[in-house]
């Protein structure tokens, strides 16, 4: 995958997964450059039509 993949081997009881509130995998997170997250759960259109917003 293009992305950063990243596992700590705890699961649900991952420090990060409880900070962003990830019940379900595969989850994803549209983050802008200060780092806030825009977005979440993206489906392929929306994804387009969010990062065209984004990238302008």
């Amino acid at each position: 995958m293009p992305w950063t993949q990243v596992s700590d081997l705890m699961g649900w009881k991952n420090v990060a997964a409880g900070f962003y509130a990830v019940s379900a995998i595969p989850q994803n997170f549209l983050i802008d450059p200060n780092g806030v997250i825009v977005a979440k759960n993206l489906r392929v259109e929306m994804l387009e039509k969010t990062l065209t917003k984004f990238l302008k």
